[in-house]
């Protein structure tokens, strides 16, 4: 199983009205004509102003109870509104496991949702899972993550580019550490296709040092739980502190593990963390975490959202099925704390243009 990494996003996005040319999707924020009032969008037949979603109902649904979810709830909850939806649920099963995840989405199908977005448990399973949806035609997005390999049977992927971000932390890191030192790698399973990505980017930011900067060590399986994380902080400095000069962390527990031993001990040690929990922010503020790399969960689920009740309506198609896009990474430190997130807003806004102009063929 994978575990993603957390971050939390307060209140609902608001994104400007935005357009796209004669050839592409065009879509607006605003609520819906009210009942009788045709929008433009019906009248000519494109656009992806969403002309009426009361039949669209959406299920968002991780692989597993874990922090990173939980502004999906709100963007679900914020969508539903916004676009006039049928409804929208947030539901997961409460282990990692990928037949008990394909069980609740049959038993959410058979409650009457119509369109998916998931994060998939098995990377390497998980296009059996879409494919079997799609097949009962329903549109399915793939949110948080992408299956492993290059075939992805959800219509899209909207996800992080973990090896981008992992790059960004990692790059932070060796910055914060002069350039030049020893690096530790903190991350989550071995066997997830997301952690071998960002052992990948990490990889490559320090193949750029050319030399200066040497890869301790990559500890992987740390990330089930905090307790976990902890012991495995503890016996790294414990047993090699001394000679490290930089941690960067890219999954949740390891990275809120790090920021607390590293200030307990003393350790002077750069710690790059991954998303926004408030001991990670604190810590940044506080100069004991040098910066941390955040995500865009609310962005995955109110934009996935939005785009699968056009799919749902039929009134748009996905012009590249399966196609990846990456949701955003955001490097955070103490010069941008406090407004970082005006960032992650506008990279939201810039999605939503995107899919109109790039992926979404409406007409």
């Amino acid at each position: 199983m994978r575990f993603p990494t957390r971050s939390v996003l307060p209140g609902v996005l608001a994104v400007t009205l935005l357009a796209a040319g004669s050839a592409a999707c065009t879509y607006r924020n605003a609520p819906g004509p009210a009942a009788g009032q045709a929008s433009a969008a019906r009248r000519t037949g494109g656009g992806a102003d969403l002309a009426d979603g009361s039949k669209t109902k959406v299920a968002l649904v991780p692989g597993g109870a874990h922090p990173y979810f939980q502004p999906w709830k709100t963007a679900g909850a914020a969508a539903k509104k916004t676009y006039r939806l049928g409804d929208v649920t947030f539901d997961e099963t409460a282990e990692w496991d990928q037949q008990k995840q394909n069980n609740l989405l049959s038993t959410l199908a058979a409650r009457g949702y119509n369109a998916f977005g998931i994060f998939g448990v098995s990377p390497t399973d998980i296009n059996t899972t879409f494919a079997d949806l799609k097949s009962q035609g329903f549109p399915v997005a793939s949110l948080g993550s992408c299956p492993a390999g290059s075939t992805d049977e959800a219509d899209f992927c909207l996800s992080t580019d973990v090896e981008l971000a992992a790059y960004k932390a990692a790059k932070a890191a060796i910055d914060a550490m002069g350039g030049k030192g020893t690096l530790v790698h903190l991350t989550g399973n071995n066997v997830d296709a997301n952690t071998q990505l960002r052992i990948k980017g990490v990889a490559r930011a320090v193949k750029e040092s050319d030399g200066k900067v040497k890869l301790l060590q990559t500890i992987t399986d740390i990330d089930t739980d905090l307790q976990t994380a902890q012991k495995a902080v503890s016996d790294l400095l414990a047993a090699k502190g001394s000679q490290i000069t930089g941690i960067v962390a890219t999954a949740y527990n390891p990275a809120v593990a790090a920021a607390d031993a590293v200030k307990s001990s003393g350790s002077k040690a750069k710690v790059i963390a991954i998303d926004d929990d408030a001991k990670i922010l604190s810590g940044i503020r506080q100069g004991t975490v040098t910066a941390t790399v955040v995500q865009n969960p609310v962005g995955q689920a109110e934009i996935g959202t939005w785009a699968l009740a056009l799919l749902q309506t039929k009134q748009c198609t996905v012009r590249d099925p399966g196609v990846k896009v990456d949701s955003g990474s955001f490097v955070v430190t103490k010069a941008n704390v406090d407004g970082y997130d005006k960032a992650r807003q506008a990279k939201t806004a810039e999605l939503k243009t995107e899919f109109a102009d790039k992926y979404l063929s409406c007409g």
